[in-house]
């Protein structure tokens, strides 16, 4: 049988173990919306400024890569990579690449990179079409007020318990 002196470490480990343990399961959303593909699903950030407004996002390649702010962004050409690594802000998408419609209402959620628009030289991407519609129906009031929430809604989540999970 335990004596208390002998059980209290043992409560106070559990203890410590499980804040631990529920504090990871709450984190922040990562700063990029990566997944195993890299940051934006693997495609060129850098190819969006050189496509027709309804064209599809191009994939890059897994051998021309650039990390920056913790995700590996990937490109089709060596060209496309070291512009990006010169001016990243010029073409990152803007809130991270989450859905720029979600981060607008104060929450993020993935984007899917063919949902794609660029306002004033910024890249802005969404979470699929019924996103994209309601976020261009009143864009210049959505970007001010991803604007406002960004990035602050990061750390919200954790709050609300709802961050986006990790598909890393």
């Amino acid at each position: 049988m335990l004596r208390s002196t002998q059980l209290l470490p043992r409560v106070a480990l559990v203890a410590l173990m499980t804040l631990m343990m529920s504090t990871a399961a709450t984190a922040a959303d990562p700063d990029i919306f990566a997944t195993k593909t890299g940051a934006l699903r693997g495609v060129d950030v850098v190819a969006y400024h050189s496509l027709d407004p309804a064209a599809k996002a191009v994939k890059g390649s897994l051998e021309i890569t650039y990390d920056y702010m913790g995700a590996t962004w990937h490109f089709v050409s060596v060209e496309n990579r070291d512009l990006f690594a010169a001016n990243p802000s010029k073409y990152a998408p803007q809130f991270g690449g989450y859905c720029a419609f979600a981060v607008s209402h104060g929450f993020t959620k993935p984007a899917d990179p063919n949902r794609w628009n660029i306002v004033d030289g910024k890249l802005y991407v969404n979470l699929n079409g019924a996103a994209e519609r309601k976020w261009l129906k009143n864009r210049d009031a959505a970007i001010d007020r991803g604007n406002t929430n960004w990035p602050t809604v990061l750390t919200a989540c954790e709050k609300r318990d709802n961050c986006r999970k990790s598909i890393n």
